[in-house]
């Protein structure tokens, strides 16, 4: 089993500027099949060349690796259940039109919430993004459609933090050590830094972004964040594939199988392919054309991607920073199908 064709696609779009780097990892279950890093962690003449050990902010991919699994062993746990109300944890959440929104309309992308605000350009603090996000008008009616928010993981961050009072940074923590994950944070320290990919300059800040969220209102809630803050390379990122792909069986690592299976089913949201937390399988997805319907994943508006496959036994990682310096933002949308296809010929599991 050879993927010089998977290193051969990543090169070409490493030629193109679509990316200065990315690390790559494909396996199963069990095992670690092939790990590829390419290009440099910027265009600077002197950038180092990315390896195995690269760190990349991975964005929304905090979404389901942060935020979804801690909700999940929550109700391991017994705090909470998918079907509570939202007010019964925000105060401010008042409204007949919103009363009927759970934990798992958040979840699933159908709270009502609008997709984004520049919620930096005015509130400063976690407790006044809180109330901002439960008072905004709905955009339409509770699950009677799914619009990917980041308001309402933002929000859903918040829940977490209070339902264990513990911070979502201590939580993850706690949940990486507890199954060995190296390399995946909140908060990278200082001497992460000269292994991390660059990810722009940022206007705003006033400086070039390494080791920095880049999102703006995760960088205005101090970094840590429901929607995105953490920072890893593709070892931590597939080994957490692999645990899951392992719970998902039974093991019960990180959370109950019961639980994770409800959590990696379509929700049935009128024409949305969204899980709880997670995304499904379609044709039009970044994974390509040929992943079998049982799979998950999610990607990073930096460049990052995740997808698991469990009937397929497969998971692919791909971290790049393609929004350092782009010269086409629509060129990932090309790239992440052509990588996942190309991955699953090479793993000899289509022709």
């Amino acid at each position: 089993m050879t993927f010089d064709s998977v290193g051969e696609i990543v090169q070409r779009a490493i030629s193109t500027k679509v990316f200065p780097c990315a690390c790559i990892e494909i396996g199963r279950m069990k095992e670690t099949l092939w790990r590829g890093a390419f290009g440099h962690l910027s265009y600077d003449p002197q950038a180092a060349a990315a390896d195995h050990h690269t760190i990349f902010d991975l964005a929304s991919l905090t979404k389901v690796i942060a935020t979804t699994t801690l909700s999940m062993r929550h109700i391991d746990a017994g705090r909470w259940t998918l079907t509570d109300p939202i007010d019964q944890y925000v105060n401010g959440w008042r409204g007949s039109d919103r009363e009927v929104v759970t934990i798992a309309d958040l979840l699933a992308h159908s709270s009502g919430l609008q997709a984004h605000l520049p919620l930096f350009q005015e509130q400063g603090e976690r407790d006044a993004f809180k109330e901002k996000i439960s008072r905004l008008p709905l955009e339409y009616t509770p699950r009677t459609m799914s619009v990917y928010s980041d308001l309402g993981f933002i929000l859903l961050g918040f829940l977490v933090e209070d339902l264990a009072k513990e911070s979502l940074d201590h939580q993850l923590r706690n949940m990486t050590e507890s199954c060995g994950i190296d390399d995946l944070r909140y908060l990278p320290p200082d001497s992460w830094k000269t292994r991390t990919a660059p990810t722009g300059e940022n206007s705003l800040r006033g400086r070039r972004l390494v080791g920095e969220v880049h999102d703006d209102n995760g960088w205005a809630l101090g970094g840590v964040a429901g929607h995105t803050g953490l920072f890893g390379s593709t070892p931590a990122v597939g080994r957490f594939a692999r645990i899951l792909m392992s719970d998902l069986r039974g093991s019960e690592i990180l959370v109950s199988s019961t639980t994770l299976q409800a959590f990696t089913r379509g929700t049935g949201i009128p024409n949305s392919s969204r899980a709880l937390g997670w995304d499904t399988m379609l044709p039009t997805s970044s994974c390509g054309h040929s992943f079998s319907k049982s799979a998950i994943g999610h990607t990073g508006f930096t460049g990052t991607s995740l997808w698991i496959d469990p009937e397929l036994d497969l998971y692919i990682v791909c971290l790049t920073n393609r929004v350092h310096d782009p010269i086409d933002n629509n060129a990932m949308q090309t790239f992440r199908p052509a990588l996942h296809d190309t991955a699953l010929r090479a793993s000899g599991l289509i022709d």
